[in-house]
């Protein structure tokens, strides 16, 4: 197009009216790295323009600016005072006075930001273009700065002042539609934070020897919700299931997932099994669930009686311990692979948690970042668990602060501490243990009597759980000398809410609780111990033979 014909020259529009005005002229040859001006002007050698195309650069420019349904402006100066508007432009925004200055003739411009634009423009005398700005009507545009020259009215045609041609394409519909998208997987990803907090534990349940807090934190806005989750599971006779886990997914989906397996986790935790046999069970079950998806998990069980955590890994990062002196033990191995690939068989390991301990589980989304190795991750874990002190919950806001997890995070992250507290004074009487080993067969059972009568009587329980007490271990102790084999122990112990009696033996055949018939002459000690206890169970213990227990809730002070 000539802009000639409307006192307006694009770069390089002079050299191509010259060339095409002065016989004397030749055409420039094309080299290889020259662009051609005009797509007419790039056609192979000999071909013949028709008249339409031969007179496409006589087009008047102006006339066709004033038809064009986007958006022009001409400005030129450093002032950027207005040329011209087109029809469009005016329909838009309102008639505009020729000659001013744009920051007071263009308002539209200033509050859309552009004049710093144009600025830049003049400057570099390349096009600059920003995306979908929403003016103040409501409409919305694409706006390309883009560098002209204008001869100076009045002057010499030679004497130039550099200008900007602003073209604005109104693009209102795709920045709904955008909005529209956008609001979407905003409603999308709250339903997923909403499903996602909705299955995890909404108050962590507090074991008497331990101290637990967690955090959970979803990613940013531009992160998909995952599959992250925690629990705190009470398995009674004072041990503890800690579980954490990660589904490899996202969205709503992987939330369900998630939902299932913490479902499944607490159902199998029922069944007091060892870690690594619950891991074996929700590995088969995780791929019924989904086999598209897998899940890193560890399973746990504190025991206050071993002074240790029992654990076994599906593909989880090792937990991390901190000891009463300040020193970091990593639990690293066994650790098998995630739930639901199958084929392997899961093993326990074990970790010391004495009194003074304090314990992390958490979630790659903590430790891992795109430009480190995850293994620098945990190793920075180790060093703010190192000097992290205070109650569970600080604990748990230090470390997230220490690895730099903020609101607009790429990952979830879910972080369980667990803390043993190291209890003296007259907090340390409240807790207390005593043990007999059964001995000489039947004679066992009037000393274990009389074992239990005088440790309940030197604890000061009121009489009725005193009295209670000692039937309890009297029944288990029975039900041991007969059906199990040596070596038996009784154990008693207390807390500052519960007494636990708990009988151990050789036989793995664990009791269950059955109606004893009138003429029965046995059957009837489990039945005794789970009508007079607050609790009851057994379970299998890691070296053979089994633990039966009972467990009575203590007074209100």
């Amino acid at each position: 197009m000539n802009f000639t014909r409307w006192s307006a020259r694009l770069p390089g529009t002079q050299r191509r009216a010259a060339a095409r005005t002065d016989p004397g002229i030749s055409p420039p040859q094309r080299t290889e790295s020259s662009v051609p001006a005009a797509r007419a002007e790039g056609g192979k050698e000999g071909t013949t323009l028709t008249p339409a195309a031969a007179g496409v650069d006589e087009l008047p420019t102006r006339e066709v600016l004033d038809r064009i349904p986007a958006l022009v402006a001409l400005v030129h100066g450093p002032e950027h005072r207005i040329a011209y508007v087109n029809d469009a432009y005016a329909a838009a925004f309102g008639e505009r006075p020729v000659g001013e200055p744009a920051r007071a003739a263009l308002p539209e411009l200033e509050e859309l930001g552009l004049l710093p634009l144009m600025d830049q423009v003049l400057r570099s005398s390349k096009p600059r273009t920003v995306k979908s700005r929403k003016a103040a009507g409501g409409r919305s545009y694409t706006f390309t700065c883009t560098p002209v020259t204008l001869p100076v009215s009045g002057t010499d045609a030679q004497l130039m002042d550099d200008g900007i041609l602003v073209f604005a394409a109104d693009v209102t519909d795709h920045a709904e539609a955008a909005e529209r998208l956008r609001a979407s997987e905003r409603s999308q990803r709250e339903t997923a934070v909403t499903l996602q907090r909705s299955l995890l534990p909404q108050e962590l349940e507090q074991p008497d020897d331990l101290r637990i807090a967690a955090t959970y934190q979803p990613g940013g806005t531009e992160a998909a919700v995952g599959g992250d989750w925690y629990d705190v599971i009470t398995l009674g006779g004072g041990r503890t299931a800690l579980v954490i886990g990660d589904v490899m997914g996202r969205g709503v989906r992987a939330a369900a997932v998630m939902g299932q397996l913490r479902t499944a986790v607490r159902a199998y935790a029922r069944l007091d099994l060892p870690p690594h046999e619950v891991l074996q069970l929700l590995d088969g079950l995780a791929a019924e669930i989904d086999a598209s998806q897998i899940a890193t998990m560890v399973y746990a069980v504190h025991d206050p009686n071993e002074g240790s955590l029992t654990y076994a890994s599906a593909g989880h990062l090792p937990i991390l311990v901190r000891d009463e002196g300040g020193t970091i033990h990593r639990a690293e191995e066994p650790t098998g692979p995630p739930l639901g690939t199958g084929g392997w068989l899961h093993t326990s390991g074990t970790v010391p948690l004495g009194p003074g301990s304090t314990a992390v589980l958490y979630t790659d989304g903590l430790v891992e970042r795109r430009s480190e190795d995850i293994d620098e991750g945990v190793a920075a874990l180790e060093r703010a668990l190192a000097g992290a002190t205070g109650t569970p919950q600080v604990v748990c806001d230090r470390l997230i602060r220490a690895l730099g997890v903020t609101a607009d995070h790429d990952d979830d992250v879910a972080v369980l501490v667990i803390q043993h507290p190291a209890r003296k004074g007259l907090d340390a009487e409240l807790f207390r243990n005593a043990a007999l080993e059964l001995l000489g067969g039947v004679e066992a059972a009037p000393r274990a009597r009389a074992f239990a009568t005088g440790v309940l009587a030197s604890w000061r329980f009121p009489p009725e759980l005193h009295d209670l007490g000692v039937l309890a271990a009297s029944e288990l102790v029975a039900n041991s000398l007969q059906h199990g084999t040596p070596p038996m122990r009784l154990r008693l112990r207390r807390t500052d809410r519960r007494l636990i009696i708990e009988v151990t033996d050789g036989d793995d055949h664990l009791p269950r609780r059955r109606r004893a018939n009138a003429a029965d002459e046995a059957g009837r000690g489990i039945a005794i111990v789970a009508t007079i206890a607050s609790n009851w169970g057994s379970r299998r213990t890691p070296g053979g033979g089994k633990a039966v227990w009972c467990e009575f809730a203590l007074p209100r002070a």
